[in-house]
């Protein structure tokens, strides 16, 4: 079964419920509340990081086990337990509510499997072997976890805040194009992985030809509201 990968967005308006809550199912909430989803926890009993976030009021959370209506109105559905027969009626209510649905090691009662994922900042890689081997994807995630490091965050911190002004400075297509491959070839990702920041930074206003430091601090306090922790 060949995945065709896509990336999910606008779950801010979007009603997100998890049915169950083990370990699994408080990292997918984890994962959920990253990309800023309105979620709904449905278990009898969840872990202590779910119950915080539902006293924190990050999460809503029905203490009972799965019940027939409780997908009516949800977009996106994970279930991380339950018995057979249970995934199986979820599995067609979702089907009749027209709901995404992930059911964890269980892909006859899936209409998309999740990939092990890397995040930094704006940067996300996600990995799947269409369920072959997901030991194999934990590994590669791992791999890449030491690979990108926080670097590729203020990368692309910077590249959002000077995205608008390269638009107005450079109006054609080829030029600007042209530019952001200069950037994105240049040497600023790597002085930033070596801690000279100031560095990186002179090199992107060079390659600009403009002043950035007003722009990258205000797009870092709209991201951060404070200086990120690896800033120097």
């Amino acid at each position: 079964m060949q995945g065709y990968p896509i990336f999910l967005i606008g779950l801010e308006a979007r009603h997100c419920v998890v049915i169950g809550g083990n370990a699994e199912a408080e990292r997918k909430v984890a994962g959920l509340l990253e990309c800023q989803a309105a979620v709904t926890v449905i278990s009898a009993d969840v872990t202590a990081h779910v119950r915080c976030w539902a006293d924190d009021g990050r999460i809503a959370w029905v203490p009972r086990p799965y019940q027939a209506g409780d997908l009516h109105g949800a977009y996106l559905v994970i279930v991380t337990d339950g018995s057979p027969p249970v995934r199986a009626t979820i599995f067609q209510e979702a089907e009749t509510e027209q709901v995404l649905l992930n059911t964890l090691d269980d892909t006859a009662h899936c209409h998309f499997i999740a990939g092990s994922v890397v995040r930094q900042g704006a940067l996300t890689i996600a990995i799947s072997t269409n369920g072959c081997a997901p030991a194999l994807a934990v590994r590669l995630r791992q791999q890449f976890e030491g690979m990108f490091g926080p670097a590729y965050a203020t990368f692309l911190e910077w590249m959002h805040a000077v995205r608008e002004p390269i638009a107005q400075q450079y109006p054609e297509l080829p030029e600007r194009r042209a530019l952001w491959y200069a950037l994105v070839d240049s040497d600023i990702l790597t002085l930033l992985t070596q801690g000279q920041e100031a560095l990186a930074r002179q090199r992107l206003e060079t390659l600009l030809a403009l002043p950035v430091a007003d722009l990258i601090a205000s797009v870092t306090e709209r991201t951060w509201g404070r200086q990120p922790p690896h800033a120097s």
